[in-house]
């Protein structure tokens, strides 16, 4: 059954307007490396700015969640899912939104009411923000009309369930806004409570791989594995003033639930690997192993690990994220690396990623026809970057049975920073380095293992925190605080987009761009290094377009009618009817790239831009270089 064809025709008879889903790599946004959210793009839209598409929006938004890499493994992690998602912008609300709700889990997905269950926000009287009674009587009616008596309770995490059916949590469980908790937000931030979903797969220990649920507190937030969170509608209904929460003059609605999830309830399938969403590369590594999905613990695991990141990798090569050792591309080439290492213990070890890359495009291609387009390109890189990481296998295994004869059966030289650094070079795990010293014959005691294990994890979250440093200085600033310089970086990296077409083809595309206050990064097409003189008559175009002074101005107009205008920018599925075209001087007249014509660049983009283009500064390409096969990066500053 496919339930995101579904969710979408629901809503699209609501009179939303479908929009496609965004990439997995955030378009100008520096704070973040991947869409992990369905909401994430629509924050804009939610603050008030006006969606071509209109006030009712739906979609099905592909995320990227890459700190669930470790956690994959059990029955429902995984770091790849869809957020369906539907919004309100100024419309509907409460009363209608929970309605839908229940009508499509309901009717449309045809769960048993019997087993849903549903929290609201327990409201914040130091605060002096009301519990959210209205969500939960809502709930409570539409229970009734099943002849379902739905007791409201509160303090279930503290208490226990209650026989409740409804149940109050505190902000920190059931309260969105960009700033978390109430408490949290600045003066001017909106925020909301939400009311969360979710469903119950019953008391069969049989289906749980934790059985703590029968514990005298548990309660459907306990993370048990007897309650799944299926959705969560955010109601954006107060801003933080000096006098306090007020409500807002505009009111949203935001809803997000995941796909994979929804399935799983649908199907009441504990197992998400086991969904029918995952049939298609669940078959493909049957094949290739010869071993079949769920008959033994240890290869479950392997086939779970597989399945979710050859899924993820395909769609993030397909974004543009290829296998590399920086930014978007190094978790790219750590899930493929990963799913080899998780296909030997399968017994797969000649070549597999190519067919299960395949898998992953047959069993997504209808709803996402780019994978297709880019069919050949993937499977390239799949292969390429696999063939790399076994050459650099069978290296570190040379390099392994040198070390260990170094260290002459002495574990205790075995310390964190050697287990640490074996993995960071060879890409050798924790447990596959237990499993080549059991296989020499090393007599391990469990808490030999257990002291390695420690060791090793705490280098591991030394470089994790370290990382997770340099990454916030990194993306810090730039465009995602619309500030003078950024806005300025901006609109010249549509200067450089139409230069490049023009000095180096029209084969040109942008891969990305990344901005911050220092400096701007752009990556395009490009199968060559840029000459001296490419590069120079690049800078001399750009600088003489920002002295004339062209205005930089948008309008909203449909797809057709940006491709008629030849507004440069992927078309594909990526937009809704309607979207903002820029056009760096006048409107009427066709982009040339010339400094002495009318028009210089149309490009579609959500803006922000300068008014002019003397605004923007003296442009200097500092760097040229490439970053993965067929892509090239440019960094520059303006001055």
């Amino acid at each position: 059954m496919d339930y995101r064809k579904k969710y979408l025709d629901f809503f699209a008879a609501k009179q939303h307007a479908i929009v496609a889903s965004a990439s997995l790599i955030p378009e100008n946004d520096p704070t973040t490396l991947f869409t992990g959210s369905g909401m994430q793009p629509m924050v804009p839209y939610l603050l008030g700015a006006r969606h071509p598409a209109g006030i009712r929006i739906a979609n099905s938004q592909k995320c990227f969640r890459s700190g669930d890499i470790e956690e994959v493994g059990d029955n429902r992690h995984t770091t790849f899912f869809e957020m369906l998602g539907n919004w309100s912008l100024g419309d509907y609300f409460k009363t209608e939104q929970i309605a839908w709700m229940w009508e499509f889990l309901t009717r449309e997905v045809n769960l048993d009411p019997a087993r849903l269950y549903f929290t609201c926000f327990r409201g914040n009287e130091e605060l002096e923000i009301p519990r959210d009674t209205e969500s939960a009587e809502l709930w409570q009616k539409l229970f009734s009309e099943k002849n379902i008596v739905a007791k409201i309770v509160d303090f279930s995490d503290q208490i226990g369930m209650q026989g409740g059916r409804i149940f109050y949590y505190s902000e920190k469980k059931n309260w969105w806004s960009r700033s978390g908790v109430p408490a949290n937000m600045p003066i001017g931030e909106p925020g909301g409570p939400d009311t969360e979903m979710f469903y119950d797969f019953g008391e069969d220990l049989e289906l749980h791989e934790k059985s703590d649920w029968a514990a005298e507190h548990c309660h459907v937030n306990c993370d048990c594995g007897r309650f799944v969170e299926i959705g969560n509608n955010v109601f954006m209904q107060y801003v933080k003033t000096e006098h306090g929460f007020e409500q807002l003059p505009q009111k949203n609605v935001d809803f997000g639930g995941g796909l994979e999830r929804i399935t799983m309830a649908a199907e009441n399938q504990q197992d998400i690997f086991s969904t029918e969403l995952f049939r298609e590369l669940r078959q493909s590594i049957e094949t290739l192993s010869g071993k079949t999905y769920g008959e033994r613990a240890a290869e479950t695991y392997a086939f779970r690990v597989v399945m979710d990141h050859m899924r993820a990798a395909t769609f993030l090569i397909c974004d543009g994220a290829i296998p590399s050792n920086k930014d978007q591309g190094y978790f790219t080439r750590r899930l493929i690396r990963r799913a080899v290492r998780m296909g030997h213990k399968l017994g797969i070890e000649n070549n597999f990623s190519e067919a299960v890359s395949r898998a992953v495009i047959s069993a997504y291609v209808a709803a996402y026809p780019e994978l297709k387009i880019k069919e050949e390109q993937i499977v390239s890189d799949f292969v390429k970057e696999e063939n790399k990481f076994r050459a650099t296998l069978e290296k570190g295994l040379k390099v392994f049975e040198k070390q260990i004869d170094e260290i002459n059966s002495d574990l205790n030289k075995m310390t964190g920073q050697w287990l640490f650094d074996f993995y960071q070079n060879f890409g050798f795990p924790f447990e596959l380095i237990i499993e080549e010293l059991k296989s020499r014959n090393f007599k391990l005691s469990d808490d030999q293992i257990s002291k390695m294990s420690g060791d090793f994890s705490s280098v591991f979250e030394e470089h994790k925190n370290l990382s997770r440093v340099g990454a916030e200085n990194k993306f810090k600033g730039g465009l995602g605080d619309h500030s003078d310089i950024s806005v300025r970086y901006h609109t010249a990296t549509h200067l450089l987009h139409a230069t490049l077409k023009k000095v180096l083809g029209e084969h040109v595309e942008q891969k990305g761009s990344n901005i911050t206050p220092e400096r701007m990064r752009f990556d395009f097409s490009h199968n060559e290094k840029m000459t001296s003189e490419q590069i120079a008559e690049v800078e001399q175009l750009i600088n003489a377009a920002i002295a004339r002074d062209y205005p930089v101005s948008f309008e909203e107009m449909t797809v057709d009618e940006a491709r008629a205008k030849k507004a440069i920018g992927l078309f594909g599925d990526k937009y809704g009817e309607k979207v903002k075209v820029y056009t760096v001087g006048d409107r009427e007249a066709p982009a040339e790239a010339d400094p002495t014509a009318p028009t210089y660049s149309r490009e579609i983009c959500g803006g922000p831009h300068v008014t002019h283009t003397a605004l923007i500064g003296a442009f200097k390409i500092i760097k040229e270089e490439a970053v993965s096969a067929g892509v090239r990066r440019i960094k520059a500053v303006i001055e």
